[in-house]
């Protein structure tokens, strides 16, 4: 694209791409792997998404701010996307509970963005050449400086991330009333709203660092085992790995959810791979294959279980398709508790479809006892 006068900001992708915009947030330089989500509702609970560490986010919808922000919807402690592209930039907000603007959130917290920017054109462009990093500048920088520092930024595939936003030390969430389970959450990158569905049900819930030691959680009377969402590639976490495995082979229930169902499917022998632009949004289809019903669900997903590594592995149950492109949303192992899924069942932002694998969950425990 050529650049027009009046445009203040630019975005450059890593195949040479430019579009030109106007600044959104604070002023500044930004980079990350750049990819899009289609939902029209929900911006805060995706900027807020440890998923979203290390990313630019191009948000599909034309709209973004203009029911400004609200503590209830936040996933996190702080906003995890490492940037934003929309159309519209809101200045102002129409929301009675809203606590503030996005635009003075996003300078509280120095995010930097672009608006003004034909998103229809970035989110084709995605489609068709794949996921890349990309580099937002408000600046003033040169497109020769914008080059070099996005020649720098490290490429998600091989990245670990959940380091970088997992909890420091364990904490305990507790129901008002009496628990009637006590699980053990992994914390890779936990979203609020995870940990709330579960003492919703009547769990109390200890979350632990992504690093924590199988046999720092086993022997403690916990009835389930949580292993969370979270950024980066799974493939990238051996250590991991290991630690899940011990937990699956106690015999305690697991349910593991997005990273945490990747991580699952590797201790088990089977394979990750990294997708070609994801799955980002809050209308994906998913069939169930054991009910052979179909639920409208949220997902948020650059790497996938790989559906050949499947084959020979007669101890594992495909239970749910991505019915788009019939990618792996769901396994169980059989003869055993565990069971995890690709998408977000927790839904915050989206419908509420898929909120019966947490009953699910809890059934497997009360089994268990």
């Amino acid at each position: 694209m050529e650049q027009q006068n009046n445009f203040k900001a630019v975005l450059m992708l890593s195949d040479g791409t430019i579009f030109y915009g106007n600044p959104a947030g604070a002023i500044g330089t930004t980079s990350g792997e750049i990819c899009f989500n289609t939902g029209m509702t929900g911006y805060q609970e995706i900027f807020t998404d440890p998923s979203y560490f290390g990313q630019i986010m191009v948000t599909a919808t034309s709209h973004i701010g203009n029911y400004g922000v609200a503590d209830e919807d936040v996933e996190s402690d702080s906003i995890k996307i490492a940037g934003l592209v929309c159309k519209k930039f809101s200045q102002t907000y129409s929301r009675p509970v809203a606590s503030g603007s996005l635009d003075q959130n996003f300078k509280d917290h120095n995010l930097v963005g672009i608006c003004d920017v034909d998103t229809r054109a970035v989110v084709k462009h995605i489609r068709k050449q794949g996921a890349m990093n990309a580099i937002i500048s408000s600046d003033g920088k040169s497109i020769e400086e914008l080059k070099a520092l996005l020649d720098k930024t490290p490429s998600m595939d091989g990245l670990e991330l959940a380091s970088k936003v997992s909890t420091d030390k364990m904490h305990n969430v507790a129901p008002k009333e009496e628990a009637s389970f006590k699980v053990a959450c992994i914390d890779y990158g936990v979203k609020t709203n995870i940990v709330r569905c579960l003492v919703e049900r009547g769990c109390e819930v200890d979350v632990y660092p992504y690093d924590t030691a199988a046999d720092s959680i086993l022997g403690k009377g916990y009835d389930g085992i949580m292993l969370s969402n979270g950024p980066g590639d799974p493939s990238a976490m051996p250590n991991e790995v290991e630690q899940v495995k011990a937990l699956v082979e106690s015999g305690v229930p697991v349910f593991g959810i997005c990273l945490g169902h990747q991580l699952l499917a590797l201790s088990q022998g089977l394979s990750t791979e990294k997708m070609r632009y994801g799955h980002r949004g809050i209308n994906h289809p998913v069939k169930n294959l054991v009910t052979g019903k179909c639920e409208v669900t949220s997902q948020n997903h650059g790497f996938v279980v790989s559906a050949d590594s499947l084959k020979g592995h007669d101890s594992i149950e495909l239970t749910h398709i991505h019915l788009n492109d019939n990618t792996v949303a769901g396994i169980r192992l059989k003869g055993k508790p565990v069971f995890s899924v690709q998408y977000h069942p927790e839904a915050s932002p989206g419908p509420h479809d898929s909120r019966y694998v947490f009953d699910q969950f809890i059934e497997n425990m009360k089994n268990n006892k």
